[in-house]
């Protein structure tokens, strides 16, 4: 578990800097690309027996290294495209959804598929997993939008004097008596 944790926190911590300097789009989309072929590639070793454990926790360690910068970006970009209001909420409410599909179909799906024993059978829940990290890098690729480098508040304009709770945030302090039904003053 060791390798796998500590390509999960490389990833981000290397490859974060690029997602400001040559793009969000572009290094999300390469980022979950070469995840989802080295995942599928993986694979396909893995059910042919050419990989040792240590050349399988080795694989493993690289896809997560690209796979969690990946994410951690893709995560942030989402949350950024919301007003400043719900922004929290954003991000909130996607990483739950992911963890839940994640959490519940992925241990169900990967008991059921090693349940035979056959390492063919196996090799569908890594292909299926390289065709949803190539999926996430063709949806950021057809739906991204730079935010590179550039303040939150440019790439999603704060959502002030829309709606009855932005309404009421941008009230001045008031009082209203106990039984009046408008503010005094």
């Amino acid at each position: 578990m060791l390798p796998f944790a500590l390509g999960n926190l490389a990833g981000p911590l290397v490859l974060g800097r690029f997602f400001d300097t040559i793009g969000r789009r572009q290094m999300i989309t390469a980022t979950y690309g070469l995840a989802g072929l080295l995942m599928a590639a993986t694979g396909l070793a893995f059910a042919q027996g050419w990989l040792s454990a240590w050349e399988q926790t080795a694989a493993w360690t690289v896809i997560f290294f690209f796979a969690s910068a990946a994410a951690s970006a893709a995560y942030l970009t989402v949350g950024e495209s919301f007003p400043l209001e719900m922004r929290a909420m954003a991000i909130a409410l996607f990483y739950a959804i992911g963890t839940a599909v994640g959490g519940v179909i992925g241990p169900t799906l990967f008991g059921w598929l090693i349940s035979s024993g056959d390492r063919f059978d196996i090799l569908w829940g890594y292909l299926i997993a390289a065709a949803l990290m190539l999926v996430a890098a063709g949806t950021e690729w057809r739906l991204g939008f730079a935010a590179e480098g550039r303040s939150l508040e440019d790439v999603s304009t704060p959502g002030r004097g829309r709606g009855p709770a932005a309404s009421l945030s941008n009230r001045q302090h008031c009082v209203i008596p106990l039984g009046a039904t408008q503010p005094l003053g």
